[in-house]
């Protein structure tokens, strides 16, 4: 039986009498404390500086060559906070339904209103650091509205809010490596996680640039390694995301929470080719001031400005008057789908919609809209060549954040003892749709704020005695490594590693994507098994695995996506309904909403290695409300 650790009481008093409650480690004690953060994201960079000020003796790492590069960095539109500067009625409490709410009834209530309670200080906080979010004209923070909310409580730093927000959770991560209580290892990929009678106790890395394959000793184990949107190969995360460090702890016992909760962001740049690797996200923030709409017509090609008003289709607006543009992700990107299914999308493919801003321009003028939205605009016109300011964006939906992750407690805790999962790496606090400007929220919450209150109740039960790296499981878990890259160097086949992952992310894409089947996945999951086969057989590897060689990290990664993209599909397989994210075409309302099954899948499905090829185990949390009323979400 799953223990969430969630404490008794009152709602609003659970986070502040369970930080009372856990337990503490004094000042000097710390100094004798080890901890590795992997991870130099929001979450991570957050983490590692709060506990290195603390005391704590911390160790992060990051693959890339700065912590800077981590891509938290891409954020654009802003990040949530219950301030109400604007008067309009917001709270944390209004904060904590909108979220519940847009999470379809599928996270936890305990979990979501602590990080609804938090999101104030995180404002602070940044403040103090410098972050320069943006200001009215008397010199108060500014707000703007996002999807899911009837309120603005979006804060935002033009189109670069996770740039700045990272900038000032780095340049606090800095000043704890120059006082010397954080060590940064940049250019190290975690490739295990070793563990010691049941309890994390390091990590085993390869160094991208030597190869060297070494272990990292610590009392306790922080995974800030973000999401794994990259299964779908095509994405707006970065092409280094990956999942490769929670699917090894995954494989070594920490359950893998709701991994079918994935979220298809409605406005990216549509996709052009097949010659591409990415896809480039436009904030949600350009739908406060744009409308989204197409032809009323099928198979219509006049260029958008000689369609007269009165034969287009603000479809948002139409089907949803209360919230229009700014309904949540999950909704608006169905419905551009269905639209673009119809026959009436635009562009070269027919799988795009409009996003205008004449309306908008000429109820603000240009400079406003240029200071509100200036990079992101010119961001879309050095892509497409097309200027947003004379002609309007063409977007569609593309694969950006993952709600699922490594199950974890309140605590941040996973089912492995001393290891903890924070921000997109766990599963815990968006549902089954997570609401725009709400990533940048629990990164920093869970970084900042939760984590290094929590940690304290495990790692002050440990004793101060160093862990050695000569204990036998450091050199098994490194003999492990090791043999797993001579095995995918020796396959020495005739397909790459961006071969079987484009493959992949088409399998996925198409059968566990936007709209899903009870007959697509078994698809899937068939065709991704044959795909494992076919990758340890055929696999081509270049190189040594004694040198800088990209081909054989983008192998390790890719393996692990297959595992992953089996499980997600054998996930979505057994939630017979649809909620958020989650949508399967047999479980919809007559009105083509997703249609929740409460009776039989009100949980967090937790599921557990049971060694390789060999089925996943269920593991079932149950959802308990006891303030919030589930019920057929409508933002009509």
């Amino acid at each position: 039986m799953l223990d969430a650790k969630i404490p008794k009481g009152e709602l609003k008093d659970k986070w502040s009498n369970h930080s009372f409650n856990v337990k503490l480690v004094n000042p000097a004690n710390k100094r004798k404390l080890d901890i590795i953060v992997v991870g130099t994201g929001l979450a991570g960079a957050a983490a590692a500086a709060s506990l290195g000020e603390l005391g704590y003796n911390v160790h992060a790492f990051c693959f890339h060559d700065s912590a800077r590069r981590a891509h938290s960095v891409a954020a654009q539109g802003g990040i949530n906070a219950a301030k109400n500067y604007k008067n309009e009625g917001d709270s944390v409490y209004r904060l904590f339904y909108d979220t519940i709410k847009g999470g379809d009834f599928r996270a936890r209530e305990g979990n979501v209103y602590r990080l609804a309670e938090v999101s104030v200080k995180i404002i602070d906080q940044s403040v103090a650091q410098g972050v320069p979010f943006a200001r009215e004209y008397g010199g108060l923070l500014d707000n703007r509205s996002f999807g899911g909310a009837q309120v603005s409580r979006t804060f935002y730093a033009r189109g670069q809010t996770g740039q700045q927000l990272l900038y000032g959770a780095v340049s606090a991560l800095n000043r704890q490596v120059d006082a010397g209580k954080v060590t940064l290892y940049t250019r190290h990929e975690m490739l295990d996680v070793v563990i010691i009678d049941g309890k994390a106790k390091g990590i085993i890395t390869r160094d991208l640039v030597t190869g060297e394959i070494k272990s990292h000793a610590a009392h306790a184990v922080v995974l800030a390694t973000g999401g794994y949107g990259n299964v779908f190969y095509l994405s707006t995360n970065a092409k280094g995301s990956n999942a490769t460090a929670i699917w090894r702890a995954h494989k070594k016992g920490a359950f893998f929470g709701n991994p079918c909760f994935t979220q298809i962001h409605p406005t990216c740049i549509p996709a052009s080719g097949d010659y591409q690797s990415k896809l480039t996200l436009m904030s949600e923030s350009l739908r406060n001031d744009g409308r989204v709409w197409v032809p009323k017509a099928k198979g219509d090609t006049r260029k958008p400005e000689a369609i007269p008003e009165e034969e287009r289709d603000y479809f948002l607006e139409r089907k949803y008057p209360a919230f229009g543009n700014l309904v949540p992700r999950d909704i608006a990107a169905r419905n551009i789908k269905e639209v673009c299914d119809e026959g009436r999308g635009v562009g070269p493919t027919g799988q795009a919609s409009y996003l205008d801003f004449a309306e908008s321009i000429g109820r603000l003028g240009e400079a406003q809209v240029s200071a509100r939205y200036g990079n992101l605009f010119e961001m879309y016109e050095k892509i497409t060549g097309e200027n947003p300011y004379k002609t309007p964006m063409r977007i569609y939906p593309a694969v950006h954040y993952t709600m699922g992750g490594l199950w974890v407690d309140y605590n941040l805790q996973t089912t492995i003892p001393g290891l903890y999962a924070t921000g997109e790496a766990n599963f815990s606090d968006h549902g089954a749709n997570r609401l725009g400007a709400s990533a940048l929220m629990q990164g920093l919450a869970d970084g900042y704020f939760v984590l290094p209150v929590t940690i304290g109740d495990y790692i002050s039960t440990l004793g101060f005695a160093k862990v050695d790296v000569n204990h036998p499981e450091f050199k098994k878990a490194e003999d492990e490594v090791r043999e797993r890259i001579n095995k995918l160097m020796n396959i020495k086949g005739t397909r790459t590693p961006d071969d079987f992952h484009r493959h992949l992310g088409k399998i996925m894409w198409d059968k566990v994507g936007m709209a899903r089947t009870a007959e697509g996945l078994k698809e899937a999951i068939a065709e991704m098994n044959a795909l494992k086969i076919e990758f340890w057989k055929d696999l081509k590897v270049s190189g040594t695995g004694e040198e800088l060689n990209e081909q054989l990290e983008k192998a390790g990664r890719t393996a692990d996506f297959i595992e992953l993209g089996i499980l997600m599909a054998e996930d979505a397989l057994q939630r017979n309904e649809s909620c958020g994210g989650h949508f399967r075409l047999e479980y919809q309302t007559e009105e083509g909403e997703a249609r929740r099954d409460d009776d039989n899948f009100m949980y967090v499905a937790a599921w557990e290695y049971q060694g390789d090829d060999k089925p996943e185990k269920l593991n079932k949390e149950d959802l308990v409300f006891e303030t919030v009323h589930p019920s057929q979400r409508s933002y009509k």
